[in-house]
């Protein structure tokens, strides 16, 4: 099984420590992608319309201004630096050894600048979308999918994929279809269904951490995916086509 989840807009940066560690980075063949979004997410953070460029307000100028130095600032383990309603729903700090070890085996990270990490992956706090447009780059979500494509490749064979990523997300890496269960969320009020979008972030972190962290094995099928969620929600499975993955539904009370 792997958790694919989006990374939080808000980051928490390391106080002190090493700067990031190239080589130690999973997926290291995407180290020249890495390197070419990390160089011109420095020069569009250094101009004078940085925050229009890169679409954030300025309560945001000192975390770009952070763009221009990612290369010598702290690092820490993403499930520290990844911070916001997901991953507090998550709960990282609150697994035993042994599920945060589950965690770091079973998570991935889709990201803007790094294109994928595992929880483990030491990396310095950033601002950039996977929606924005980079010199020289173009649009994220374009620049990552073929790379992630031939990245995730073995690290995918075989495996259940879980996709809690929003939209934007999950337009940079597109898994097989038959082996992927995209999560949606919804709330029912008074017999009338309607999507929900924060507590949709709060409930899939919810279940990155049940999948975790309850006993037995991890699911290995939509099937089991649907039991294990059903333990905690009310939920149904939808199942998908040769193109299209399937869905799992957890509906919440009004």
């Amino acid at each position: 099984m792997l958790i694919l989840l989006p990374p939080s807009e808000g980051k928490t940066p390391a106080v002190s420590g090493d700067a990031v560690d190239w080589a130690a980075l999973a997926f290291p063949g995407l180290n020249a992608s890495r390197a070419t979004v990390l160089e011109a997410l420095g020069t569009v953070s250094a101009h004078e319309d940085a925050l229009a460029l890169l679409g954030v307000g300025a309560s945001l100028k000192r975390d770009v201004e952070r763009n221009t130095r990612l290369r010598a600032e702290p690092a820490a383990p993403a499930h520290q630096v990844y911070s916001g309603v997901l991953y507090d729903a998550l709960g990282y700090k609150t697994m035993t050894a042994a599920q945060r070890r589950k965690a770091d085996q079973h998570v991935l990270v889709i990201s803007a600048l790094w294109g994928a990490i595992r929880f483990a992956d030491r990396v310095p706090a950033y601002r950039l979308s996977m929606a924005t447009s980079l010199p020289d780059v173009g649009r994220l979500a374009s620049f990552w999918k073929p790379q992630l494509t031939d990245a995730l490749a073995a690290a995918a064979q075989g495996q259940l994929l879980v996709d809690c990523r929003s939209s934007t997300y999950a337009a940079a890496w597109t898994p097989p279809p038959q082996h992927t269960v995209a999560v949606n969320v919804f709330s029912d009020v008074n017999g009338v269904r309607k999507v929900v979008s924060h507590f949709a972030k709060h409930t899939r972190g919810e279940l990155a951490r049940h999948l975790l962290t309850r006993q037995g094995r991890a699911p290995q099928t939509p099937e089991e995916l649907h039991e294990a969620a059903s333990e905690k929600w009310t939920a149904e499975l939808v199942p998908g086509t040769t193109r299209k993955a399937h869905a799992l539904n957890i509906v919440l009370p009004g």
